[in-house]
């Protein structure tokens, strides 16, 4: 495992295709599968390599707000062997806007990443505060100085009829129904 910075806070990820790393990246943090795990991607065409498929909605966010505080849920693909916890058959994938985090996840490939922090804590925006948190659990910790602002990112869920805001974030819902030019509901 390794602490990474990112756009927003920082993330303690592993390989994402690794089910023990992943069941042991929720156990530093102290929670469940119940709470599945984001994957966070390198580039946008990663994308298609893990999703069933990538509906118009997902294309046009992509190229809108990636990388940035965009996140997407998608029905991943069938044929991947991943355990990111209970996901239903979804993932959610983000591409942070972050040089060393972008550098990281080019070289090794798709990683599950969570907030820095253990469960029910703030999330970590330095290194030597994700290091106070999760001390030895996590093997190495990459500073890239102060992450960006401490605000999470929004997640649109793209696996219904219509997109759904599940969260606003980083990216504020009339961006998103801007770029989608439409209504898009907000879950409530």
């Amino acid at each position: 495992m390794v602490v990474l910075p990112t756009d927003t806070v920082y993330g303690i990820g592993c390989d994402a295709f690794d089910a023990k790393a992943v069941r042991y990246l929720l156990e530093a943090k102290g929670r469940g599968p119940d709470m599945p795990v984001p994957v966070l991607v390198g580039s946008w065409t990663t994308i298609d390599g893990l999703v069933l498929s990538v509906p118009r909605d997902a294309r046009a966010l992509i190229e809108a707000f990636w990388p940035g505080g965009l996140s997407l849920v998608l029905q991943h693909a069938p044929s991947l062997t991943w355990d990111l916890g209970h996901t239903r058959g979804t993932v959610m994938l983000r591409m942070p806007l972050h040089p060393v985090a972008l550098e990281l996840l080019r070289d090794v490939g798709p990683m599950a990443v969570s907030s820095a922090n253990k469960s029910g804590f703030p999330p970590a925006t330095t290194a030597a505060q994700a290091q106070q948190q999760l001390g030895e659990e996590v093997g190495v910790y990459l500073d890239g100085g102060t992450s960006g602002e401490n605000i999470p990112s929004t997640i649109v869920d793209l696996t219904g009829p219509e997109p759904l805001v599940l969260r606003e974030g980083a990216v504020a819902v009339s961006q998103v129904r801007e770029v989608l030019g439409r209504e898009v509901e907000v879950a409530g």
